[in-house]
């Protein structure tokens, strides 16, 4: 275990360790582990110690794009309490992971362009103090692995995933993913790009596509969008089959076929 000092600044010198029983989870699923900690040379009254689960985001400015940190989960695991000088705690934790918490993971491999974790505040005299972030690798549901395999099968090139400001219909998050692909050889006279995106309940998701249209020389480039549902324990062959129905409607719409 490896112990981290905070509130360094006002002389408290309490080292928090938080350990994660996996650092692979599914929405939906719950997250475990415990918050370790041991006091300074003083004792202190801990007004609470919590976690937050944080995921970097990509903001608009005006004609500028900057990364920002955004909390779409404060847990708090313990607290108040009397930490006395010296003394050894552990609060364990367990802690539903949101339906729509981004996936950050494919096939045991961190996806490109995704920063996701959990951050250990620590809440002691009047001052918040936040840990490092702890990577947390967001594996997809059994649906949403299926679609993105069946992009796959059909010949689409992931080129990397990102968050965007913002909150899209039917949606609670201040931010939404998309994951960006290369038009696979059956599509790349009608596509540049395809982005997908999941927004997640108990019971059901939509699936978001946004395509770009493919100009000739002395023409302008347009988007068009396709939404769908699918039942999140549906029959995973019936949302490949309406994935494909999204696309071909795309085409259709623009006059691609």
């Amino acid at each position: 275990m490896v112990f981290r000092k905070l509130m360094a600044a006002f002389g408290a010198g309490v080292e928090v360790d938080t350990v994660l029983a996996t650092s692979t989870v599914r929405p939906g699923e719950t997250l475990s582990g415990q918050v370790n900690f041991v006091g300074g040379g003083s004792d202190y009254n801990v007004e609470g110690i919590f976690i937050d689960f944080t995921a970097v985001v990509e903001v608009e400015s005006g004609d500028s794009e900057y990364n920002a940190n955004y909390s779409f989960l404060r847990q708090p695991v313990a607290g108040p309490f009397h930490l006395t000088a010296g003394a050894r705690h552990s609060a364990p934790f367990q802690i539903p992971v949101p339906w729509e918490t981004p996936i950050s993971a494919i096939g045991g491999h961190p996806l490109r362009g995704m920063k996701l974790g959990v951050k250990t505040e620590l809440a002691l005299a009047g001052a918040l103090d936040k840990g490092d972030l702890d990577p947390l690798f967001v594996t997809p549901l059994p649906i949403q692995e299926h679609l993105i395999m069946a992009l796959d099968r059909q010949g689409f090139r992931f080129s990397k995933a990102d968050l965007e400001r913002g909150t899209l219909q039917g949606s609670r998050m201040p931010f939404f993913q998309e994951i960006e692909y290369y038009a696979g050889p059956q599509w790349s006279r009608h596509f540049n790009a395809l982005e997908l995106t999941f927004i997640t309940n108990p019971h059901s998701m939509d699936v978001i596509l946004e395509a770009d249209k493919r100009g000739g020389f002395m023409s302008s480039s347009h988007d068009t969008y396709n939404r769908f549902t699918v039942p999140l324990n549906g029959n995973l062959n019936a949302a490949e089959q309406a994935l494909n129905n999204g696309l071909h409607q795309m085409a259709q719409r623009r006059g691609w076929f």
